[in-house]
């Protein structure tokens, strides 16, 4: 069975999609309902996606019935970082796709700390970076990462995302302001 979600491919029999050596991107599925909820419903993590309010397995059930449009409709694409096994790891995001500046943002998440520090956020990053610069046509890729988030720093550092600015006092977390690193990636084999 194949199906399209945004620009990418995938049939779950070869497994034709954004495919590395330990985990693969792919769209997200109605199972993947308990999942999304419970990421969404972490409080823990709130500060990363400045969540304010949970969110109910409603909103992200039609969220996931909806995750199947088109990136260039929709401005945003979001892909479940999973192992051979089929068991979701974690998630990662094209936000803020902005065609006319061929630009957009990336966000990361792996879920379990059991999981986190495995490489797999690592692997996640390479293959959407190579998605979005080889399939999109993108000249560059930013993120927003908090100064004391030192495993995200490091994790877009080692894809070569320099930090090429920073926002002070930006976000209010926990009765105080901390500062945000703006990073970015550019296109070197982008012909534009």
């Amino acid at each position: 069975m194949a199906y399209w979600s945004g620009k990418i491919c995938v049939s779950r029999d070869d497994m034709t999609t954004l495919k590395g050596e330990h985990i693969y991107l792919r769209a997200l599925e109605p199972e993947d309902l308990e999942f999304v909820h419970a990421v969404e419903n972490d409080e823990t993590i709130w500060d990363i996606s400045s969540t304010q309010t949970p969110f109910s397995k409603f909103i992200i059930k039609q969220y996931i019935e909806n995750a199947h449009k088109d990136i260039y409709e929709v401005k945003q694409l979001r892909l479940v970082i999973s192992s051979y096994k089929d068991v979701p790891l974690g998630m990662i995001d094209i936000y803020d796709f902005d065609f006319k500046n061929s630009r957009a943002g990336i966000g990361i998440l792996i879920k379990d700390s059991k999981t986190r520090g495995k490489g797999y956020g690592t692997e996640a990053l390479k293959l959407l970076v190579s998605y979005c610069f080889a399939h999109l046509g993108l000249h560059q890729l930013y993120c927003n990462i908090s100064e004391e988030n030192e495993t995200s720093i490091k994790l877009f550092k080692s894809q070569g995302f320099k930090q090429v600015g920073l926002k002070k006092d930006w976000n209010y977390v926990n009765s105080s302001y901390k500062n945000e690193y703006l990073f970015q990636l550019i296109n070197k084999q982008d012909v534009h």
